[in-house]
């Protein structure tokens, strides 16, 4: 088996924050048309991956991402484009199953799903889900969705919906089963069940240090070769915030009000508070989890991201705190154009390619 190559992309929300730095704010129609514009550039500049979170909020109004792929499929040639994550838990999985294999044929077999738990709970009183069903409702309905995925029709029971008895659930992806990660945070039980069942990994930080989860993705890989995953499938992605800009200090200096608001405010709904200026400026220096600086400390950070853990792709989450897109346009073309050139040039661009199906002609 020989070396797969590292990916690059960019994870959105679809931010329609207040800018700290004028009091406006974008329409929350006018998040979602950004997000279609930053896929077409990521795509452009030669990124290979797009993922979309879920979240049903006002500043975060991206609640539905598989028809905002299915816009940016139309728009692009040859990046992938995943949710990144699908709150499974208060989801139906033959409805995303359908979304996501529609994504699958307008985009000629470019979609992805990360499958997670979510980090925020908005979705449960919204659709009717107890949170005391939280870990039955993600349990199942991820063994679901991986049956779906892998077979036509369908014989499924369990507690949290009415049963399958072998209906078949159209349409069908083209070229096989569509590639689907488990999204986790930092508990051990969910790695071992990405190991258990053989699924690829997606994880991430906030903050703090960006080495600090490394004995899981050990634990990961260990697991997962008792488990007989075969290698191919052993695969880890990594997503940080961050921000780049021509200049590093511009770029802090820059990104540090978008983050102070977004942590304020996510820390009120989640009881925490906000990081300081100098947890910023150690969280944002090398080692740390925030991508923020220029290209080539960003592309010297994630080479020796890879490796401590060894991972097959890199993702960069930067509309957070109402940043104006131009300047998510501006970092994104330097991740491609700048970024990406100095990572491939000392990882090497050639080796396997992380999908984990044939890949996709250009449309």
């Amino acid at each position: 088996m020989g070396r797969t190559r590292m990916e690059l992309g960019i994870g959105a929300f679809g931010d329609a924050s207040t800018d700290p730095n004028t009091g406006q704010r974008i329409s929350e129609a006018q998040a979602i048309r950004n997000l279609v514009e930053a896929i077409t550039l990521a795509d452009q500049v030669g990124l290979d991956w797009f993922g979309l979170g879920e979240h049903h909020t006002p500043e975060f109004p991206g609640s539905a991402a598989a028809p905002v792929l299915a816009a940016a499929a139309m728009t692009t040639r040859r990046i992938k484009l995943s949710s990144a994550v699908t709150v499974l838990g208060t989801d139906d999985p033959v409805r995303v199953y359908e979304q996501f294999s529609t994504v699958d044929a307008i985009s000629r077999g470019r979609a992805e799903i990360i499958a997670g738990r979510g980090s925020s709970v908005e979705s449960f009183p919204l659709f009717g889900y107890s949170l005391a069903d939280y870990d039955t409702l993600f349990s199942e309905k991820l063994d679901l969705l991986m049956r779906i995925n892998e077979s036509d029709h369908v014989v499924w029971s369990g507690t949290t919906r009415s049963p399958l008895n072998g209906e078949y659930i159209p349409p069908r992806a083209e070229r096989g089963p569509i590639p689907l990660w488990l999204g986790v945070g930092g508990n051990p039980r969910s790695i071992l069940r990405a190991a258990r069942l053989g699924l690829p990994l997606a994880t991430g930080f906030l903050g703090g240090s960006a080495y600090r989860g490394v004995p899981l993705a050990e634990l990961y890989r260990r697991a997962s070769e008792e488990a007989g995953t075969p290698p191919e499938r052993r695969l880890v992605m990594l997503g940080s915030p961050g921000f780049i800009a021509p200049d590093g200090g511009r770029a802090r200096e820059t990104w540090w009000p978008h983050w102070h608001d977004f942590m304020t405010t996510v820390g009120g709904q989640r009881g925490f508070i906000a990081p300081s200026r100098a947890a910023y400026d150690r969280d944002t220096a090398p080692g740390g989890a925030l991508f923020v600086g220029g290209p080539e400390e960003i592309a010297e950070r994630i080479i020796e991201l890879h490796a401590h853990w060894g991972h097959v792709r890199q993702y960069i989450h930067m509309d957070m705190g109402g940043v104006p897109q131009k300047d998510i346009l501006r970092a994104i073309e330097l991740f491609g154009t700048e970024v990406g050139p100095l990572v491939q040039a000392e990882l090497g661009a050639g080796g396997l390619d992380p999908v984990l199906r044939p890949a996709a002609a250009a449309a």
